[in-house]
Order: C-alpha cells, then sequence, then structure tokens
C-alpha cells in the first residue's frame, strides 16, 4: 500500500488525490478479484489498475474547473526540516515537470523497480515506447537537474 500511495503521490501531486486514487484502486481491485489470475504478478496487476485509475480520473479532471487554495500570511522562513529535505527536491520538481507518460514510465522503472516488460503491460503500450519513454525521461531529468545546480 505504501508503494502504491507514494506512486500515486508522485502522479498526482497531492496527498488528498493519491489517497483516492489508492482507495480506488484496491476497490477496482476487489471487485475483479475473480479476473485476478493466481500466480501471476499481483504487484503489477495492481500498478495497472492504479495506472488506468489515474488516466480515467485525469479525463475526469480535465472536463471539471479547477479550485486553487489561497495561501494565507505565513512565516517567511521555512521550518528547519523542510531545509534539511531541500536536496531531494530539486528532483522531485524535476520530476514533476516531466511530461505524463515520461514520468509515469521513469517512476515506474526507477522508483518502483518493474521491469520493461511489466511496464508495457501496466501503462499498455509496447515494450519499446517503455524503453523510448524511460530514455527520453532521464535526458529530461538530467538536463533539469543540470540546470538546477548553481
Amino acid at each position: 500500500m505504501r508503494s502504491l500511495y507514494g506512486t500515486a503521490y508522485r502522479m498526482t501531486r497531492n496527498a488528498h488525490d493519491a489517497e483516492d486514487l489508492v482507495q480506488e484502486t484496491f476497490l477496482r481491485a476487489y471487485r475483479a478479484f475473480d479476473r485476478f489470475t493466481a500466480g501471476s504478478n499481483i504487484r503489477a496487476w495492481l500498478y495497472t489498475i492504479l495506472y488506468r485509475v489515474r488516466t480515467d480520473a485525469f479525463r475526469r479532471s480535465a472536463r471539471s474547473p479547477t479550485t486553487v487554495e489561497l495561501l494565507g500570511e505565513g512565516p517567511s522562513v521555512p521550518p528547519p526540516q523542510e531545509a534539511l529535505a531541500r536536496g531531494g527536491e530539486d528532483i522531485a520538481r524535476a520530476l514533476q515537470a516531466l511530461p505524463e507518460a515520461f514520468r509515469a514510465a521513469v517512476i515506474l522503472r526507477d522508483v518502483e523497480d518493474f521491469s520493461y516488460e511489466e511496464i508495457a503491460r501496466i501503462l499498455a503500450v509496447p515494450i519499446g515506447t517503455v524503453m523510448s519513454s524511460i530514455h527520453r525521461g532521464r535526458a529530461l531529468l538530467r538536463q533539469a537537474l543540470a540546470g538546477s545546480r548553481p
């Protein structure tokens, strides 16, 4: 569940949306459990459902108006915990800036450690597309991270 939530958070960039995404994933998995093939990779099956739920949510959100949260007056200096975590912020920011297709492939390969074949099944694309997406996504990450260094 933690792994699914982490991936959902990276896909949605919002904690509440990630929780909803994981909850919907488990709900769909429960409803479709009779179609799960015993002996197959349940982790890849759940990630396939997660990716499809995200795609459905993405399509729905494109049709609905967006709301913006207004931030109130807060402290001008970040808390010390945030200052310590800044090292990973550049990577997270660069990862979030990737186009959706590249981001999904890079996250599933480099963060979740799926094989190319599993990613191809999860994303429902040919393996060559997976390899190309990962290569191009990594190149964009390198480029973004090289530009963020002093």
